[in-house]
């Protein structure tokens, strides 16, 4: 019997190995022991504003940048205020609704916390 770890994503037990590396074939997550070992160092990514403040899920921000909407030519104004925001992996790391807009992504450091 194997001692293959557990999916770190799912825990799924059906893992196998590929190499050097781990695979679920639930979640199809790929894991190295060396990021096992680590701890999962992506739960503790820290989003920041542009003023270096702590951003977290629920906070109100201020957009401090006029930013086009792509596909539109509507426009969020300086000074637009996004209450109840989520963070988010990737690229843009929040996602909100903005009134008269609807849903978006905006990137943390073209926001302030307010």
């Amino acid at each position: 019997m194997s001692t293959l770890p557990p999916c770190p994503r799912c825990n799924s037990e059906f893992t196998y190995e590929d190499g050097g590396q781990f695979v679920c074939p639930e979640c199809a997550h790929e894991w190295t022991t060396a990021s096992e070992a680590a701890g999962g160092d992506d739960e503790a990514r820290v989003i920041k504003d542009a003023n270096g403040n702590v951003l977290a899920d629920g906070d109100s921000v201020t957009v401090i940048k006029d930013l086009k909407v792509k596909g539109s030519s509507l426009v969020v104004k300086v000074g637009t205020k996004v209450r109840n925001i989520r963070l988010v992996d990737g690229d843009h790391d929040i996602d909100c609704k903005i009134d008269g807009i609807g849903p978006m992504k905006l990137k943390s450091e073209f926001v302030r916390k307010a």
